[in-house]
């Protein structure tokens, strides 16, 4: 279960790093051709949620890999779980119920982590 897990914290951690830091660095002119939502929200928001994703897939590492304060990982998934919520919702707002099951599936993947290292393989501080 702890290599699952910790499969699991690498690809999400990896993808919200780099989905995360494209919507910091991307125009959003440039965003929106992939993705239709950043025209309907201000670009400080776009950027925010890039920050939030990029916070979260740090938490979801480096806390774990460190061994300091690794109780922080499973608080980082809740987090990243409350942003795919929200993504899923502004996808169903907009239309696109279909594009919703991919922040619902990333979202369940952090649940799983939330779980995994809050109650069934928790990883001790130093």
């Amino acid at each position: 279960m702890n290599r699952v897990l910790w499969v699991a914290q690498v690809f999400l951690g990896v993808l919200f790093l780099m989905a995360g830091g494209m919507k910091v660095v991307v125009p959003v002119d440039a965003l929106a051709a992939d993705m239709v939502w950043v025209t309907h929200v201000p670009a400080m928001a776009v950027k925010a949620v890039g920050v939030l994703e990029g916070l979260g897939a740090l938490g979801l590492l480096l806390p774990s890999i460190l061994r300091i304060q690794p109780q922080l990982t499973p608080i980082a998934a809740g987090g990243l779980i409350a942003t795919m919520v929200s993504a899923a919702g502004v996808h169903v707002w907009l239309g696109e119920g279909a594009m919703a099951a991919v922040p619902l599936v990333l979202g369940s993947v952090a649940a799983f982590i939330a779980w995994g290292r809050a109650v069934a393989v928790p990883i001790s501080a130093r």
